[in-house]
């Protein structure tokens, strides 16, 4: 039997899947499960499916196996088959077979998901809490019965986060765009964002003053700062999400000691391996494009690897509700790394040993290192 290219799954350690989030706990109703396969807020055009999608195709592709269904079966038999098997034996079945030793989940978005816990035990691994800054900022505020409490209670919350979990993830690019001050807000002028955002019912954190003043209270704590950059749902403005529009925090940021970790990135991936090659404190990664660009993963992943050290990469699925989106994205993330790195090993460019090695650092031990994980499943 033939040795396996590098970068493919027989080749590569447990996955460390550095930004993902919860599963859903109860079965979706077939709108619903196929809303998850875009990034779109509202149902698909008239006469046509977000199963007809690369993501959709993918899901069709990688998860019918896991289900005891042929690949590419139609839709209507897989949603079938997963209510048969029930969401819990589905999200066991679907997350064993990622290949995923270590969940990094953000738990800042609602709903009725699983958290950090039981979504790895679902696959056999161990899961770690990132905190949602802004997230943390509204759940303060809800309880909060003035500024000075509110302002006391972030600090202190922000800080206490720290103590467990493995890092901190904001959202500005969706609640004001990346073109932030990159200095950290003066005493007055955080009282003053804040008590007009109290006073106006603190719902929705997009203050750009409070924005800034939680991103320098989450680098503060030494722990990684996830930065959500390039394309999403419609919450944002595209042109407001390139990581570009960070470089003067990016420089701000430099000798603090924090890492700071773009993620997604695209159609910015390039601009993103460009950060990440200049400035030694940036990393990046191309998780939830994978999943959306199907099989033009090689080419994106690869368009990636062009300039950025590859120390930067880190692997992430962004799977969100659904289990098949964690078992997508580890299934095109491999396939599009044994892809590339096979085909530079093949031309000469790159010998088969720096291809198993660079494979491992992308896969799991460049993120084990930026988290301060000590192996695959552990801190």
């Amino acid at each position: 039997m033939d040795a396996p290219e590098p970068g493919t799954p027989d080749e590569l350690p447990p996955l460390v899947d550095h930004h993902c989030h919860g599963v859903l706990r109860h079965e979706p109703d077939p709108g619903t499960f196929a809303a998850f396969l875009s990034q779109a807020e509202r149902p698909p055009a008239a006469g046509t499916s977000f199963f007809d999608t690369q993501a959709g195709f993918a899901v069709r592709r990688w998860c019918p196996p896991a289900l005891d269904l042929p690949v590419h079966c139609p839709p209507g038999d897989y949603l079938a088959r997963r209510r048969e098997l029930g969401p819990a034996e589905t999200r066991r079945r679907l997350l064993s077979a990622a290949g995923i030793g270590t969940y990094l989940v953000d738990t800042g978005l609602p709903g009725d998901l699983t958290g950090p816990a039981e979504t790895a035990q679902a696959g056999g691994g161990t899961g770690f809490e990132v905190v949602r800054l802004e997230s943390l900022a509204e759940r303060i505020a809800g309880a909060a019965s003035g500024t000075e409490e509110f302002l006391d209670g972030l600090g202190r919350g922000v800080r206490e986060a720290a103590r467990t979990a493995v890092g901190f993830k904001s959202v500005a690019a969706y609640r004001h765009g990346l073109a932030l001050d990159p200095r950290p807000p003066g005493p007055a002028e955080t009282r003053a964002a804040a008590g007009a955002w109290l006073a106006a019912g603190a719902t929705r954190l997009s203050d750009p003053v409070l924005l800034r003043h939680l991103i320098w209270l989450a680098v503060a704590t030494g722990r990684p700062l996830q930065v959500h950059t390039g394309f999403g749902d419609p919450d944002l403005r595209l042109d407001q999400a390139d990581p570009t529009l960070l470089t003067g925090l990016i420089r701000a940021t430099a000798d603090t000691g924090t890492d700071l970790v773009l993620l997604h990135c695209y159609p910015y991936h390039r601009q993103a391996a460009y950060l990440a090659g200049v400035f030694p404190h940036v990393y990046a990664d191309v998780g939830l494009a994978l999943t959306h660009v199907g099989p033009r993963a090689p080419a994106v992943l690869a368009e990636f690897l062009e300039l950025a050290p590859f120390g930067k990469l880190l692997f992430s699925t962004d799977a969100h509700g659904l289990p098949e989106l964690y078992l997508v994205g580890s299934a095109l993330f491999r396939t599009a790394l044994g892809s590339v790195l096979g085909a530079w090993t093949e031309s000469g460019a790159w010998s088969a040993q720096d291809a198993r090695r660079v494979g491992a650092m992308v896969a799991a031990e460049n993120a084990q290192r930026v988290y301060g994980l000590a192996e695959p499943g552990g801190r």
